[in-house]
């Protein structure tokens, strides 16, 4: 079933993100670029975020976030409140990522992945749903950890927004 994906990348990653973003409108699905939009230099945490808060917000079903590792992508995309970006090298952790954790933002790493496993990776994780059930509650816990600091941090700046 198509769906729209929110995609970013940095310039280590933008070769791979044209290569999914071409794979996945050939499936049908709705590709929303957040870019980068070439190999220039660019820092990737203003795109990363800006594609985990398209899928927090509802505005895209999955996020795809890719850079030369994929790691600090990832670590980006995760600092958004309701983001779950999962670093995924293989069809397994992709697969794991779904049904255990109910990622919603895939990270992968261009100097990592071939494009044709990079894409065997998208499927995956496009094509599995979350299982539910015992993983219900510990995604209920990394909720609860992610208000503590949201609250915490709010505290620190003396805001008086709590």
């Amino acid at each position: 079933m198509p769906v729209k994906v929110a995609i970013a990348n940095d310039h280590a990653g933008y070769e791979l993100k044209v290569a999914v973003a071409a794979h996945l409108r050939q499936l049908g699905h709705e590709v929303e670029d957040l870019g980068s939009s070439s190999t220039e230099p660019v820092d990737y945490p203003p795109f990363c975020a800006s594609c985990a808060r398209r899928v927090v917000s509802g505005q895209a079903e999955a996020g795809i976030v890719i850079g030369g590792s994929g790691q600090g992508e990832q670590i980006a995309a995760n600092k958004v409140h309701g983001a779950r970006a999962a670093l995924c090298h293989d069809e397994y952790t992709a697969r794991l990522a779904r049904l255990h954790n109910n990622a919603n933002v895939l990270a992968l790493g261009a100097r990592i992945l071939a494009v044709e496993l990079a894409l065997d990776v998208v499927d995956v994780f496009l094509g599995t749903r979350f299982e539910g059930g015992r993983h219900e509650a510990r995604l209920a816990e990394l909720g609860v950890i992610e208000e503590e600091e949201s609250r915490a941090w709010l505290a620190s700046q003396g805001t008086g927004l709590l």
